[in-house]
């Protein structure tokens, strides 16, 4: 397929470009151009995201097969909230709208955080575990909202122009030889890693997933967690939510070290599952994608 990805020049995007690289010819929309720099097999185009006169010009000149919209400010804490809302939502309504208008199908980097516990001011226990995407969105910070939002465009251009539109939401991504979840201060503190249940999931599944969504017969919106299978402290997590939370709901099936969420909707829909542990991908040796 012809796919424009944006944001692949950030941390997880330029593992999932370079995934896309292997079966399909990709176009890079970014805040700014790499120049001789990027990736040999991706063209670069250099686009604000927020403005949709350039997003709609650069799509309909490409007209895409799909659109990947990984371009976002990735969690709360990092500008203030009302730039990380207005730059998230800007983007991702210029993004899928031009999408819609050229008729490619979507794939958009959501999160975890639609779910409002790593953010919450007192993070909750969850309705029931593991957490499946019908799970309450109930962000209390701006990130969180964006998320729910982007989702919300989702849903819209996808009725309305009959394209596909699939928001993955990835708890906290790892880079294989960096893992910060195996870290001393992340794994002898259970306050470090409660906000997500000490959930986390590798690059390269999520760049899997991405690949797997575009490849499918979806049809309509669907939101999809994208999460390791087992949780980053390697407990059982019975053990971990009884500890630090002093309770499990009363809808829980989760055994053993599992993680906190529920992937098998991407099984079944997508042929998709979390195959990278931190037990053996903390230590490993990859190059790190050009971009």
């Amino acid at each position: 397929m012809e796919i424009v990805v944006t944001g692949g020049r950030g941390q997880t995007g330029r593992w999932v470009v370079d995934r896309l690289t292997k079966d399909h010819t990709v176009t890079c929309l970014d805040l700014e151009h790499p120049g001789n720099n990027g990736h040999p097999e991706v063209e670069y185009r250099a686009v604000d995201l927020t403005d949709y006169g350039s997003v709609f010009d650069a799509l309909t000149t490409l007209e895409p097969d799909a659109v990947v919209h990984w371009a976002a400010i990735p969690a709360a804490g990092i500008k203030p909230g009302v730039d990380t809302y207005r730059n998230n939502t800007l983007s991702a309504h210029s993004v899928l709208t031009a999408a819609g208008r050229v008729g490619a199908r979507v794939v958009q980097a959501s999160s975890d955080g639609a779910y409002g516990f790593f953010f919450a001011d007192e993070t909750p226990v969850p309705d029931e575990l593991p957490i499946p995407e019908t799970h309450a969105l109930r962000p209390e910070d701006d990130y969180g909202l964006s998320k729910v939002v982007t989702e919300e465009i989702g849903k819209t251009i996808a009725r309305r122009d009959d394209v596909s539109v699939a928001s993955i939401r990835p708890s906290w991504i790892q880079i294989p030889g960096e893992y910060p979840c195996r870290d001393d201060a992340y794994t002898s503190n259970l306050d470090a890693g409660a906000g997500n249940y000490w959930s986390y999931v590798d690059v390269r599944d999520v760049a899997d997933l991405v690949d797997a969504a575009l490849t499918s017969d979806l049809t309509g919106h669907e939101a999809f967690n994208c999460v390791a299978q087992d949780n980053a402290l390697g407990r059982p997590l019975r053990e971990l939510m009884t500890e630090h939370y002093g309770a499990l709901p009363e809808n829980c099936s989760v055994e053993g070290d599992a993680s906190a969420y529920d992937t098998t909707k991407a099984t079944r829909l997508l042929g998709w599952e979390p195959t990278r542990s931190w037990r053996t991908a903390a230590s490993e040796t990859i190059p790190t994608p050009q971009i």
